[in-house]
C-alpha cells in the first residue's frame, strides 16, 4: 500500500534541469518554490507520442498558471541532455519547440520513487501530477496510466479550487459558490 502523500509535506527533491528555451542547464529543488504553488507533472519519456501533447498543452496555458501564482515543472527519468535535444527539435520532426517552463531530469529515479509513481522494472514514471502549496504541503495528486494524457484545464480548475479556501463541489469553477 502506498504511503499517504496528500495533506503532508511533499517529498524533497533536487534535480538537474534545462530551461524551456533549450539553452541553459540548471538545478531545481523543492525549496525554489517556497511562497508559490507548484504544479509538477511527470511523464514517461522524451520523444514519445502522448507526452508532447501534455507538455505543449501546459505550455499553452502557462500564463493562466502564472496568474494563479503557480509555477510548472515537467519531469521525466530522461537526462537533461535528452530534454534539451527534444526542446530543440522542431515539432514537425517530433520535438517540443520552446517552452515557458523547465524540464527536470530524474535520472536517479529517486523523485519518481519518493512520489510513488516509479515503474521499477521499466525505470520510468507513470503520469503523476502533483500540486504543492506555498508551504510545501502536497495538496493534490493524480496518477494516470501511460496511455492517457491529463487535462490541463482540470489541473487549473483544481489549483484554483485549492486556492479558494472553500468547499468546492463537483464541477466548481472560480466565481461559483462554495458549499
Amino acid at each position: 500500500m502506498a504511503e499517504r502523500l496528500v495533506g503532508v509535506q511533499a517529498p524533497y527533491f533536487q534535480m538537474k534541469t534545462v530551461d524551456g528555451l533549450g539553452k541553459d542547464f540548471g538545478r531545481v529543488t523543492k525549496d525554489d518554490y517556497k511562497g508559490k504553488w507548484l504544479v509538477m507533472f511527470f511523464y514517461p519519456l522524451d520523444f514519445t507520442f502522448v507526452c508532447p501533447t501534455e507538455i505543449t498543452g501546459f505550455n499553452k496555458k502557462v500564463d493562466n498558471f502564472k496568474k494563479a501564482n503557480a509555477e510548472i515543472l515537467g519531469v521525466s527519468t530522461d537526462s537533461e541532455h535528452s530534454h534539451k535535444a527534444w526542446i530543440n527539435t522542431a515539432q514537425d520532426k517530433g520535438g517540443l519547440g520552446q517552452l515557458a517552463f523547465p524540464l527536470a531530469s530524474d535520472m536517479t529515479q529517486k523523485v519518481a520513487r519518493d512520489y510513488g509513481i516509479l515503474i521499477e522494472e521499466e525505470g520510468i514514471a507513470l503520469r503523476g501530477l502533483f500540486i504543492i502549496d506555498p508551504e510545501g504541503i502536497l495538496r493534490y495528486s493524480v496518477v494516470h496510466d501511460l496511455n492517457v494524457g491529463r487535462s490541463v484545464d482540470e489541473t487549473l480548475r483544481v489549483l484554483k479550487g485549492l486556492q479558494s479556501g472553500g468547499l468546492c463541489p463537483i464541477d466548481w469553477e472560480p466565481g461559483d459558490e462554495h458549499l
